[in-house]
């Protein structure tokens, strides 16, 4: 079998069983966005199409009780500001009492979306830097 008629099977085989799809929607990008566009699909290993399609469905059903990477960072902040709190008592030998723990959870709760707001600014920062430094 030739490498063509694996890509035809391929794609019929896909198309299998499902509803056919019937609209199409355009859209023009920059040479710059298309690239960076081409690079997220590939590097989830897919075709621009293919990824862009999946990109909307999941913005258009995407539920708002889901996760997103926003919320992830702000726990992964709250983590790192417990850990950093929680361990400098115990490296230093001393015990945390109850209502020191109580604390330090309230804390990190209270302050963890404007750390995480923080964190995040810097990476930006670091960014902008660093395209400047290529460009």
């Amino acid at each position: 079998m030739t490498a063509d008629t694996l890509r035809i099977e391929s794609r019929l085989a896909r198309t299998r069983g499902r509803e056919s799809r019937t609209q199409s929607i355009a859209t023009r990008f920059t040479q710059e966005e298309e690239k960076a566009l081409m690079e997220k699909a590939e590097a989830q290993g897919q075709n621009l199409r293919e990824w862009a399609r999946e990109v909307l469905l999941r913005e258009a059903y995407g539920s708002t009780l889901a996760v997103g990477p926003d919320q992830i960072m702000t726990e992964i902040v709250a983590l790192q500001l417990f850990l950093t709190n929680a361990l400098s008592t115990i490296t230093c030998g001393e015990r945390m009492s109850a209502e020191q723990y109580q604390e330090l959870m309230r804390n990190v709760k209270t302050n963890k979306h404007h750390a995480a707001r923080e964190v995040v600014a810097q990476y930006a920062a670091d960014n902008t830097q660093e395209e400047k430094r290529h460009a």
